[in-house]
């Protein structure tokens, strides 16, 4: 009983050390983004016209590791990571639809890793710079964390992953914006550190047409985080429109827009909770009444991950979306239904005018 006592203590106390070591280097290595970062600048910037007609996609590509066969244990699944066949599968699937798709102005991604243990470290943005050679690239990071320990039995481990923008056309500047976002110790060491990236392009008639690319938070149950960040994104917002520039947000916002009411002909549509994850609405008032909202109400943006996709029976809803401000106007709007194959999110693209 002795020596069993002692094998006890002893393994104890290598988790224990094992543990408080694993807490020591993700301290020192922790991840701290300051409120601003400049990406890039431009002393040759393009000049937009103003009576163009211009092209937007937003997608969350899911890192090319959320295909339709795959659950997500954070979201109320069992499983962690994709085969690494059917990872590359889904990025080269993902940037083929990107290159036939490859006239659009703008291509605004998230979840687009860089180095990490779940995409098999490929450099999906380099991957797809290289498939998108008319556009310029630029990527914000969000999420760079040496070792994520979740779920223990079979852990993430290494993440270095962010959002990019895409752009036919050159910007002044390109500028990643820290979202407010504190999950506490010692969950915000592994977690991501949120933000939105702005390109801003120079308008012939002196003005800026200021592209915004974001993705909000998901797991936030009493909506203390989600407040602030889209706080912080509306006092952004209105200070550049107020400035006389033309302004655009779009990307994953984990909310569903205001006033939206599903139309799908298909699949289950929800505004509520599946699993672990809750999907609220953005308030009707959260912009002036001007602004709108451009979105795809009969076709669903998303998947729920609690478990596969099945057409008939999984839970869908819109969380893929942009807002435009008043000097600015719509034209066609298309979610691109995809059947979730290589990711848990279609592609959405617009197509809007200055005005």
């Amino acid at each position: 009983m002795k020596k069993i006592l002692q094998i006890f203590l002893s393994l104890t106390g290598v988790l224990i050390i094992g543990f408080l070591s694993l807490i020591v280097y993700a301290l020192i290595s922790d991840y701290k983004p300051a409120e601003k970062e400049i990406i890039s600048q431009s002393d040759n910037p393009s000049i937009l016209n103003d009576t163009l007609n211009l092209t937007l996609l937003t997608w969350n590509i899911g890192y090319a590791g959320l295909d339709r066969n795959m659950d997500f244990f954070k979201d109320g699944g069992t499983k962690v990571i994709t085969p690494e066949d059917q990872c590359q599968d889904n990025i080269i699937a993902i940037g083929d639809f990107l290159k036939m798709n490859d006239t659009i102005d703008f291509i605004l991604l998230q979840e687009v890793d860089k180095e990490s243990k779940r995409s098999y470290r490929t450099d999906q943005y380099q991957g797809l710079s290289e498939k998108l050679s008319g556009h310029y690239p630029f990527f914000a990071k969000n999420y760079d964390v040496f070792f994520v320990p979740a779920p223990p039995a079979k852990p993430m481990g290494k993440v270095l992953s962010g959002i990019a923008i895409y752009s036919k056309f050159i910007p002044g500047s390109s500028t990643r914006y820290s979202l407010p976002g504190d999950f506490g110790f010692p969950t915000q060491l592994f977690y991501l550190d949120r933000c939105f990236m702005v390109n801003r392009y120079k308008i012939e008639n002196g003005k800026e047409l200021v592209i915004i690319n974001t993705h909000n938070e998901a797991f936030d149950e009493g909506g203390v985080i989600r407040k602030a960040q889209m706080e912080r994104l509306r006092e952004f917002v209105l200070n550049e429109y107020n400035s006389g520039n033309y302004v655009l947000v779009g990307g994953d916002w984990n909310q569903y827009p205001p006033d939206f009411i599903p139309v799908f002909s298909t699949n289950k549509p929800f505004t509520g909770t599946v699993g672990n994850f809750n999907l609220t609405g953005i308030e009707s008032d959260y912009m002036p009444g001007e602004w709108k909202w451009i979105y795809d109400p009969s076709t669903p943006s998303f998947r729920t991950l609690i478990t596969a996709y099945d057409p008939a029976n999984t839970p869908t809803s819109v969380c893929d979306f942009f807002l435009i401000s008043p000097n600015m106007e719509s034209i066609s709007v298309k979610c691109h239904h995809l059947d979730f194959k290589n990711s848990d999110h279609n592609p959405v693209i617009i197509q809007l005018k200055l005005k």
